[in-house]
């Protein structure tokens, strides 16, 4: 089975979601990404017992941070999955992107070109 799913989707992997600081999801902000999500393990379900409830507080604190900031904090955000839920990672991708569209580029990126001309 071939999934779709829109091109300008960047997949990082980890061993663990429970391994991305909030430094690592800021600094993606800083350069650009107009949003971040993470996908882990079903809560309850995750290999590394937490790993996933950890990713989720610290999109939590991110989303925190985007709104203190003056950013919406829906442009990061988190998912649970489980490896055989392709078709469902394929649907929420999309769904992401297109929330992310409506949201319209990462000011902070777009302040940073135009201080660079």
């Amino acid at each position: 089975m071939r999934l779709t799913y829109p091109s300008n989707i960047r997949i990082i992997r980890v061993p663990c979601t429970g391994k991305v600081d909030v430094l690592h999801i800021m600094r993606a902000f800083e350069k650009g990404a107009d949003g971040v999500c993470a996908i882990g393990c079903l809560e309850g379900d995750c290999h590394f017992n937490s790993g996933n409830l950890r990713a989720r507080k610290r999109i939590e604190q991110v989303q925190e941070i985007l709104q203190n900031i003056g950013l919406e904090p829906e442009r990061a955000h988190m998912y649970n999955l489980s490896s055989a839920e392709g078709p469902l990672f394929a649907k929420y991708a999309t769904e992401f992107t297109e929330k992310i569209k409506e949201l319209g580029p990462n000011p902070v990126r777009v302040k940073n070109k135009q201080q660079a001309a």
